[in-house]
């Protein structure tokens, strides 16, 4: 076979396309046939300069997703400091209205009643400051915002004229953005549960035990459900494309699973499923994308086949959670006398990275969830259930809470966080019900020991 080279700009109206690269710029052509049998053909390869550009280009694209990224992150992080701030706001009203109501009492109560008063009012007015110390942070928001905005502006125009001028300095400024705003969801998004909303109830689908899930990675246009019903032994999965689709029960694709799965503690990860395969303790990775198990391990030593459930049984031995700062796995041993153990697993090996002992028996649990590295822990699954425990793995502490959490339908089978929407996640009694959460966090000021 003979070749022939020709730079790029080359034409030939005789020329037919049989192959173009999307990647290298190639392109093969043929015209016609030798006397001798053999096809004459011609290869059109991209100028130099041109191949330079095409792997910048990429690169360039690459940052503008980043970019979008970080956009829909800080359409997330404004709605938490909003959220954030009214609440701080309401108790600043609050500390007021008592402010004035004291200096208006002074002389009608009693010396030891006022003094009380006096004490809890001091105790109250470090959030003065924490007021300030929000309304900064949400100035900061604003100019992340308008930074955000610039750069997706100048990289587009870049990336229209397939030029690479400034590339370095554009990479840097993507590269600190994410690093400030990274500090600020950090900063802004975790904190401690103080309250649990009403329920919200979504849908009433299925039978009595299941879940459903979104995925916690996925940017805020992916609004996907995965709706996975019964407790043992189902293999089907349904994906719908959105949340309103999910209400009506249109627009639903089924992924059947190569492996049965056990409970209800099952959640999806940045595209794959993780869940528990029955009568195992192993862990398994399926990719909705590929269709595939990923990965697949044992957990070791954990209780699996109703040896060690939460309090209303189901197989619910192993609990697969997700919040701001990775993958957790809820589960016992023997070796734990019953408790429940807390692990962070690697998500793409499932390894088992760091494990804690929460003190806390597992069969006494209604349900649990993990919020900014804090196990939540329920007393029930039934009526009258309450956020009663709560276990911190950045100090390896616990404290009793008292959180009210309404029970509707009487029977919770499936609990979980999702991060990005700031929500749980319920399957109670045959109804799949959303809760809004909120958190409160401290902010530590100058001057502060």
């Amino acid at each position: 076979m003979c070749w022939k080279l020709l730079s790029r700009g080359a034409t030939s109206a005789e020329l037919h396309t049989l192959f173009q690269s999307p990647e290298e710029g190639w392109q093969l052509y043929t015209s016609a046939q030798a006397p001798d049998g053999k096809c004459i053909c011609t290869a059109v390869i991209p100028a130099q300069s041109t191949c330079a550009r095409d792997g910048r280009s990429r690169e360039l694209r690459q940052l503008m997703e980043k970019v979008q990224n970080v956009s829909q992150s800080m359409e997330v992080l404004e709605l938490r400091t909003y959220r954030d701030l009214q609440y701080v706001r309401s108790m600043e009203t609050l500390m007021r209205n008592l402010d004035a109501r004291l200096r208006a009492a002074d002389g009608s109560l009693s010396a030891k009643s006022f003094q009380e008063l006096k004490d809890r009012m001091t105790e109250l007015l470090p959030l003065s400051s924490v007021l300030e110390q929000y309304k900064a942070d949400t100035r900061t928001i604003v100019r992340l915002r308008e930074e955000v905005r610039n750069l997706s502006s100048s990289l587009a125009a870049i990336q229209e004229e397939m030029g690479a001028y400034g590339y370095e300095d554009l990479q840097q400024r993507v590269m600190a953005l994410e690093a400030r705003l990274h500090a600020c969801a950090q900063k802004l998004g975790c904190g401690k549960l103080t309250g649990v909303s009403n329920p919200i109830t979504i849908r009433a689908m299925g039978s009595r035990f299941g879940s459903w899930m979104t995925d916690t990675m996925a940017p805020s246009a992916d609004s996907r459900v995965w709706y996975m019903d019964g407790y043992y032994k189902g293999r089907r999965v349904l994906e719908f494309r959105t949340l309103g689709d999910f209400i009506k029960g249109q627009n639903f694709i089924q992924h059947l699973l190569p492996q049965p799965w056990a409970g209800t503690g099952h959640v999806v990860y940045n595209g794959s499923l993780f869940y528990n395969k029955y009568q195992s303790n192993v862990v398994v990775k399926y990719h909705f994308g590929s269709r595939s198990v990923l990965v697949q391990r044992s957990l070791p030593g954990a209780g699996y086949n109703n040896t060690f459930p939460y309090s209303w049984g189901g197989f619910s031995d192993m609990d697969f959670m997700v919040d701001e700062s990775g993958l957790w796995a809820v589960y016992t041993t023997n070796q734990n006398a019953g408790n429940i153990v807390v692990s962070r697993l690697d998500p793409h090996t499932l390894e088992v990275m760091r494990s804690w002992d929460t003190g806390y028996p597992k069969r006494s649990a209604g349900e649990a969830f993990m919020i900014c590295g804090v196990l939540y822990v329920t007393n029930s699954h039934l009526a009258g259930a309450k956020v009663y425990f709560a276990y911190f793995t950045n100090t390896s502490s616990y404290e009793y809470t008292d959180v009210p959490f309404h029970n509707q339908y009487s029977h919770i089978s499936m609990l979980d966080y999702n991060p990005r929407e700031r929500a749980l996640y319920t399957w109670n009694n045959g109804h799949q019900v959303l809760y809004n959460v909120t958190l409160f966090h401290v902010i530590s000021t100058a001057g502060d020991p």
